[in-house]
C-alpha cells in the first residue's frame, strides 16, 4: 500500500514544496503522462485532470505525519502547501524510493504556474489530436480561462522542452 504513497513523498521531497492542490495534481498528471511510475487514474474534471486517488493519497499522507500542509488564506479562497514532514523524510531515509530522472523534470514543473500547468496538463490530455484539433479543443473546454494563441503555443513549446528533459 504504502509503496504508492512513498512516490509521492519522493515527489515531495524533490519539490521542496508545491504550493496549491491544483499544481500537485498538475504536476503528478504531466509526470504521469511523460512515463514516470505513478499509478493514480484521473479524469478531465473542471480544472484539468483531475485524481480523486492522488487526493485521498495526499491526505492520508497528511493524517499520517509524513507531510505538511500549511493552509493560508488569500484572496477569498484558501491556498494549501505541501512539503516533506521530518517524519516522512525519516521514512524514505528507512525505505529509499527513488524515481530515476524525476528531480529536474518537478524542479521545471513546480517553477511553473497553476494557471500554467492547467494549460499544460489540458494539452496533453488530448494529446491524441491533431495540433488544429487540440487546439480548438482546449479553447473550447477550457474558454473560462480565456487561454490566448500566444499561451497555448507557450504550452507546447515547453511539452517539447520536457520531451527533451525527459529524454536526457
Amino acid at each position: 500500500m504504502l509503496k504508492e504513497h512513498a512516490k509521492l513523498m519522493c515527489l515531495l521531497e524533490q519539490a521542496g514544496e508545491i504550493s496549491g492542490r491544483k499544481k500537485l495534481q498538475k504536476i503528478v498528471y504531466i509526470s504521469k503522462k511523460f512515463n514516470f511510475d505513478f499509478g493514480e487514474r484521473f479524469n478531465f474534471h473542471f480544472y484539468g485532470p483531475y485524481s480523486e486517488e492522488l487526493s485521498l493519497k495526499i491526505e492520508e499522507l497528511h493524517h499520517l505525519g509524513f507531510i505538511s500542509e500549511k493552509k493560508e488564506h488569500k484572496n477569498g479562497y484558501t491556498q494549501y502547501t505541501y512539503r516533506l514532514s521530518e517524519k516522512g523524510e525519516e521514512f524514505l531515509r528507512l525505505y529509499p524510493t527513488e524515481i530515476k530522472g524525476l528531480e529536474p523534470f518537478i524542479r521545471k514543473l513546480n517553477g511553473e504556474s497553476s494557471r500554467f500547468l492547467e494549460l499544460v496538463s489540458t494539452l496533453l490530455y488530448f494529446d491524441h489530436l491533431p495540433t488544429a484539433e487540440l487546439i480548438s479543443k482546449v479553447q473550447k473546454v477550457k474558454s473560462k480561462q480565456n487561454y490566448t494563441e500566444e499561451e497555448i503555443h507557450k504550452a507546447l513549446d515547453f511539452i517539447d522542452e520536457l520531451r527533451a528533459l525527459r529524454q536526457s
